[in-house]
């Protein structure tokens, strides 16, 4: 079965009893055998698991010592013939102390023990009494000759590494330990780890980890869970990681505080799953990570391998880690079931949205105004049409109008009908440019297109490209020059989706001299506008609803009988929102168009078939491919997403580069 890039963690919360090892054990095998049925590569279990995490000084009882040692053992024997890591939490001594250890079990064998590094002694919390600090195996007079053991085998290796004699085998015991699992790998620490300055897994992460876990026993105070989930959230997020949290919950000793048992996996600060605190019971949650989205990222951050302010390298810090390989991950079947949401309008996500809309227009105004005061120009040229991007390019001019103090009627808006322009768009066009206080102007192209065809020898019965781009060149001319009749310069309306797929006329619509819908994609601009209309121009909000209304056209082509758009832009080109979906996954995470089509379906289950979107995703590959020319000289204009085509910002890509790999799926 095919992963693509995915691999399947757990984080498990079973409700314990203190000190009681046996009970303990045997609920945390009954949540890794769900787990593993569930087809987890990883599960994790909270800080200490094994005995709970609250048995203070029963800790110096060698008899709780033993039998956690035998839970250990009994995990270890039902690990066998699993593929799932389980990860526990226990007491181990070594060497006259004892360490709050993690215990990274598979298949019958601990393929190593990482021991805690932060001890909090403030507060409520007194570890220092009980254990010693995981930094012990850091130091000079621990590190061995660069071998270790692992699951039978002799591998060279530098790093900080001692060996243990634990449950009857030689395992490897450091905070240094990176444990490979497919084709990725995974670190841990523990609780306070994480709220250290510098935690651990900020160099678990650099030496290669794209997976950080954490057992932990956070206890609850008011406000704690919402500061402890902008920590994981940040974490995550720096480290281009996923993370996956389990604290200890029900059952842990009440005297002085509370367990509520959280858990939660993150990727690079998204929230992929967390479950209900404060149950009675145990708990468990799934996600399944893209460790292959976590690669790109990580490969595209300069910062992410650049020299550290000590002159340390990066790659230096892989010398300081063992590495263990785990094996395979879990055969996981990821067609059947996808835990995580899959988002079909990743540029409009529905949380969030008034925020969104509110920083767009601003930036776009922001930019805008800037270019404007700079040139000092006496004017704002812009072609009004009666469709959305031109509408949005005219609202953000008229706030950057307002911005600047600048009376409305400096923005010139030009509607030119043509061929194929209908009463609808034409009216709106109208009626909104008056209504917006702006100096209105109508031109109608048709006269001089009819010219231009006899001109160049074009019949104008032949609906073909060159009847269609003629329209537009020759409404471009007539922006370009009102803006130097004006002293202004052309407000570009483009969007996003169309320069992704080069549905532009060259040097016609195409062109202008500053492009304020460059980053926004065809998806976002009716959100816009509607925010728009709620917010910043209720006064023509009927107006502006009714352009949202109207199907998405260039209008080049003569209307029907009825007087009615003919040439409907998404039957032409395919839906924007499938467009959208490709160009964002593509862009953001490097996706293969294999991927793309597998998420696709996922996101789009019950809306298209399978068909309609390989269809339309090889027509978008295509199309970005071969349209690539246009988008090398590019106007200027504000990127405001996490995606932008500009040439001179994100993607520098050759015109001539062939679509032959992103097709072949």
């Amino acid at each position: 079965m095919k992963n693509y890039g995915f691999i399947r963690a757990a984080a498990a919360v079973p409700a314990v009893k203190v000190a009681d090892t046996k009970h303990n054990t045997a609920e945390i095998c009954r949540l890794a055998q769900e787990a593993f049925d569930n087809g987890a590569s990883i599960v994790a279990f909270p800080e200490l698991s094994v005995t709970g995490y609250t048995c203070a000084d029963l800790f110096g009882q060698d008899l709780l010592l033993k039998k956690a040692e035998e839970g250990v053992m009994e995990i270890m024997e039902f690990s066998r013939g699993k593929s799932t890591a389980i990860i526990v939490g226990a007491p181990v001594p070594f060497r006259g102390r004892l360490y709050n250890c993690a215990i990274v079990l598979r298949n019958g064998n601990i393929k190593g023990l990482v021991p805690k590094t932060y001890l909090p002694t403030y507060n409520e919390f007194y570890e220092a009494r009980w254990f010693s600090s995981g930094s012990d195996f850091l130091s000079s007079e621990v590190r061995n000759d660069g071998r270790f053991l692992s699951n039978g085998k002799d591998c060279v290796r530098e790093g900080f590494t001692a060996q243990i004699r634990y449950c009857g085998q030689k395992c490897n015991i450091s905070p240094n330990l990176l444990f490979e699992i497919g084709r990725t790998t995974f670190a841990v620490e523990i609780c306070e780890d994480l709220w250290a300055p510098i935690p651990p897994s900020s160099y678990h992460a650099l030496a290669g980890a794209g997976i950080i876990v954490n057992l932990s026993a956070s206890n609850e105070v008011l406000m704690k869970d919402q500061y402890r989930r902008g920590l994981l959230c940040q974490h995550s997020a720096k480290t281009l990681s996923a993370y996956i949290y389990s604290s200890s919950g029900f059952g842990e000793s009440s005297q002085d505080l509370v367990y509520a048992g959280a858990a939660s996996i993150w990727e690079n600060g998204s929230l992929l799953a967390s479950n209900e605190r404060f149950l009675t019971g145990s708990s468990m949650i799934i996600a399944d990570i893209d460790a292959e989205k976590l690669d790109t990222f990580r490969r595209k951050s300069s910062s992410f391998t650049a020299t550290a302010p000590d002159g340390t390298r990066t790659s230096s810090y892989d010398r300081l880690y063992s590495r263990i390989p785990l094996g395979e991950a879990a055969d996981t079947d990821f067609g059947k079931m996808l835990h995580r949401h899959i988002e079909p309008h990743p540029f409009v996500p529905s949380e969030e949205i008034d925020y969104r809309c509110r920083e767009i227009l601003s930036m776009q105004v922001s930019g805008l105004a800037t270019r404007l005061a700079h040139i000092g120009c006496r004017t704002a040229v812009i072609g009004i049409s009666g469709g959305l991007d031109s509408t949005l390019a005219l609202l953000v001019t008229v706030l950057a109008a307002d911005k600047l103090g600048w009376s409305r009627d400096r923005v010139v808006g030009v509607t030119m009908p043509g061929y194929g322009t209908t009463s609808r768009t034409r009216n709106n066009a109208s009626e909104l440019m008056d209504a917006l206080g702006i100096t209105s102007r109508e031109i109608s192209i048709t006269a001089a297109c009819d010219q231009h065809f006899s001109d160049i020898g074009h019949d104008p019965a032949v609906h073909d490209v060159t009847y269609e781009n003629s329209q537009a060149r020759e409404r471009t001319q007539l922006l370009m020059d009102i803006s130097n009749q004006t002293s202004g310069i052309v407000i570009g309306t483009g969007d996003l989706s169309e320069l992704a797929l080069g549905w532009a006329t060259y040097n016609g619509d195409h062109m202008s001299m500053y492009g304020v819908n460059a980053g926004v994609p065809k998806t976002l601009v009716k959100s816009l506008v509607k925010w728009a209309a709620e917010n910043e121009f209720a006064a023509v909000k009927n107006i502006l609803t009714d352009i949202i209304d109207t199907p998405i056209s260039p209008e080049l082509l003569p209307a029907d009988e009825n007087g009615t758009i003919r040439q409907v832009t998404e039957d032409l080109v395919g839906p924007y929102e499938l467009h959208d979906f490709f160009l964002y996954n593509m862009f953001r995470f490097g996706y293969s168009a294999e991927k793309i089509f597998f998420l696709a379906k996922k996101a789009f289950a019950g809306e298209y078939s399978d068909e309609t979107i390989e269809k339309w995703l090889r027509t978008f590959m295509k199309r970005f491919f071969a349209q690539q020319f246009k988008r090398s000289c590019l106007p200027d204009g504000p990127k405001v997403g996490s995606v932008s085509l500009s040439p001179r910002g994100d993607w520098r890509m050759p015109s001539d580069a062939k679509a032959t790999l992103w097709t072949e799926f």
